[in-house]
């Protein structure tokens, strides 16, 4: 499987959320919520955002299930976010979003083991090549169904409790992307190819995939006490170069150490979606820099994002 990377453009500074700094200056998330008693599912939290928001999750007293793939890493990350916070409520459980076998098998161990849940960021994510286990192009079946299945096995644990909240990392780069629904189903995919030009372009469909996603699930919640929320969290330096050839990585570095934003800054956003009070009206958004953003017509398309729930219920068996 390929590697966690973030990919986005360049970011607008917009709302009243901002905090100056240097460089491309991310917002700061500057609300005192605090999580004691809650409980808080991170997808690949082993690393990068991940990582990052799991740790102010866990230094505000929640409960922080790190469900990630590679259990080495993941318990790497648990020592250093037990280290840092003084938290001992950091626990992993193993969860493969590219078998949709592991999928139901981490939540039936979650069910089982976890009395509540407060909060599911839908957080993990890879540009790569390549099939998952149930032969899905593996961005579109590990960034969205994966992710989708997830969801919809965990609503009923969410809606439990009193203002569960669903935040899903997507990306600006959902504007390049397209759904063709007939090779979806024809060939399990959204895009194929050993060129890394072919495989963005997957990255980008499953983007697309992840906000049209986010604006059905809140359709499908209205009237319930569960809200969700997708994110961009700007350009982000975190393995992104990871997957590149030596001579991409030679240009990509240099600059991303001068003008990407660390994993901190580039979770501020979750951390906004995850715990800003009063923003439940606003159920079903896309949000940069800590605050609501348009997304272009495709990113909010009614029956294109109803057909893709539909399809995913069926691909993932969930019908």
């Amino acid at each position: 499987m390929g590697k966690h990377i973030n990919t986005g453009l360049v970011r607008i500074f917009d709302g009243d959320q901002l905090e100056a700094g240097n460089r491309w200056d991310s917002s700061k998330f500057k609300g005192n919520a605090a999580m004691a008693g809650k409980t808080v599912i991170v997808t690949g939290g082993n690393t990068g955002i991940g990582k990052a928001t799991a740790l102010e999750l866990a230094r505000r007293g929640a409960r922080v299930i790190m469900a990630c793939r590679n259990q080495e890493k993941a318990e790497l990350a648990i020592s250093d976010i037990k280290r840092e916070t003084g938290s001992t409520d950091v626990v992993y459980m193993q969860l493969d979003l590219g078998s949709l076998q592991a999928v139901r098998s981490f939540t039936e161990t979650f069910l089982k083991t976890e009395a509540r849940l407060d909060l599911l960021i839908n957080n993990a994510g890879l540009v790569a090549d390549g099939r998952t286990a149930d032969g899905f192009g593996i961005e579109f079946g590990v960034n969205h169904l994966g992710h989708f299945l997830l969801t919809c096995l965990l609503l009923d644990r969410l809606k439990e409790g009193t203002g569960g909240r669903v935040v899903t990392l997507g990306s600006m780069a959902y504007r390049w992307g397209n759904i063709d629904f007939d090779a979806l189903i024809t060939n399990k995919h959204l895009g194929t190819g050993r060129y890394s030009w072919q495989f963005f372009h997957a990255y980008c469909n499953s983007k697309l995939c992840n906000v049209l996603f986010n604006h059905e699930l809140a359709k499908r919640l209205k009237g319930t006490n569960v809200t969700c929320y997708s994110v961009h969290p700007g350009v982000v330096k975190t393995e992104l170069s990871r997957n590149c050839s030596l001579w991409q990585r030679f240009l990509i570095e240099p600059i991303a150490r001068l003008l990407f934003l660390d994993p901190e800054s580039g979770a501020q956003t979750t951390l906004h979606c995850a715990l800003q009070e009063g923003i439940e009206p606003l159920s079903g958004r896309y949000f940069f820099c800590c605050a609501p953003q348009d997304v272009v017509a495709k990113g909010k398309d009614d029956a294109v994002a109803k057909k893709l729930w539909e399809v995913s219920e069926r691909l993932s068996g969930l019908f």
